[in-house]
């Protein structure tokens, strides 16, 4: 089994993806300088360590490693090994002393490098991550991952500005790096430039096989603000079928009611609400929906207004904080 190499961290803000990338495969070929003797008995081991740590054999791997490090010390790979095991295991403050350790033995070793950046990074030590990850570049400064990883640790910080020129750099060494897309589709919308960053978005969605479904909010969202609304429908329609839930059927009513298709924007707040009858805001599409039909029919249609009645005070009775649905009822005597 091939190990994956992004780590997916927390978002920091709604609406915005953030990744920070695991050294688990090399983006580079460039091979770390060793410093230190290694003899050909302990790089079979290790080898084979790496070997087991491929197929996810972690225990076996770790075990491997070990043997080596007790006949020497200073045997830098095998601690890089042990500190990809612990990254993969989310184990980051383990990992974060035994890739401190590496680096201590050899300073031009990218992989402890970057694999003390990430440790860092998780740890929230963004600093200490970001020396680190320059480190790792003035090693191999078109490594993708690298470039992605101090980005995202940039905008951890709160500083886009920052994060834009090794955003925009790991995009450069490699387009079809999705993590490299979304983080540089992030560090736009920081900087309020909103058509570069659905471009980056949309960019990484046709990179993927299955887009996730905040990525996919995030270009809604964006859509949405451009007043692009029958792509926000055609989004929407394919974020449903992804991540069928009450929240995503009610964000189709709303693209559709925005579009000016009623009937559909009717069915999909019905559909939210048959996911979940407490989704207040879904009843005060169906309402809207069902008031509108009833001004529009000359307020004939006595159905209509009896079903935005019920609805309204539904959502009041779960969410009675909603002065504009109370002036909507009280105007029209719901």
């Amino acid at each position: 089994m091939q190990l994956t190499r992004f780590i997916i961290t927390g978002c920091f803000l709604v609406g915005v993806g953030c990744h920070a990338v695991s050294p688990m495969e090399a983006t580079g070929d460039v091979a770390p300088a060793s410093i230190v003797t290694i003899s050909q008995e302990e790089q079979v081991t290790i080898q084979a360590g790496l070997i087991a740590k491929d197929h996810g054999d972690y225990t076996e791997a770790m075990k491997l490693f070990k043997e080596v490090l007790q006949q020497n010390p200073v045997a830098t790979d095998a601690l890089v090994g042990i500190g990809d095991i612990c990254l993969v295991k989310k184990e980051w403050t383990k990992a974060e002393p035994v890739f401190a350790r590496a680096v201590k033995l050899e300073p031009r070793n990218f992989e402890a490098q970057f694999g003390h950046g990430v440790s860092l990074q998780m740890l929230k030590k963004y600093l200490d991550a970001v020396r680190a990850y320059h480190r790792a570049l003035t090693i191999n400064p078109e490594d993708v991952g690298a470039n992605t990883n101090i980005a995202t640790t940039y905008l951890q910080m709160g500083r886009p500005k920052s994060a834009l020129v090794f955003a925009e750099r790991a995009v450069e060494l490699d387009g079809a790096a999705a993590p490299a897309q979304i983080t540089l589709a992030a560090t736009y919308q920081l900087l309020q430039r909103p058509q570069d960053a659905l471009n980056a978005y949309i960019a990484a969605s046709e990179v993927m096989d299955n887009p996730s479904p905040q990525l996919m909010r995030n270009i809604i969202y964006l859509l949405t603000q451009e007043k692009r609304y029958q792509e926000v429908v055609n989004t929407t329609e394919q974020l449903v079928q992804l991540d069928p839930t009450t929240d995503t059927f009610e964000q189709l009513g709303w693209a559709e009611f925005r579009l000016g298709d009623y009937e559909s924007s009717l069915e999909a707040y019905k559909t939210a609400i048959d996911y979940d009858e407490q989704n207040w805001r879904a009843l005060n599409g169906v309402g809207v929906n069902e008031l509108n039909r009833w001004l529009v029919g000359d307020k004939s249609d006595v159905e209509s207004f009896q079903s935005a009645r019920l609805v309204f005070r539904k959502s009041l009775s779960i969410n009675p904080d909603q002065p504009r649905v109370i002036t909507l009822v009280l105007r029209y005597g719901l």
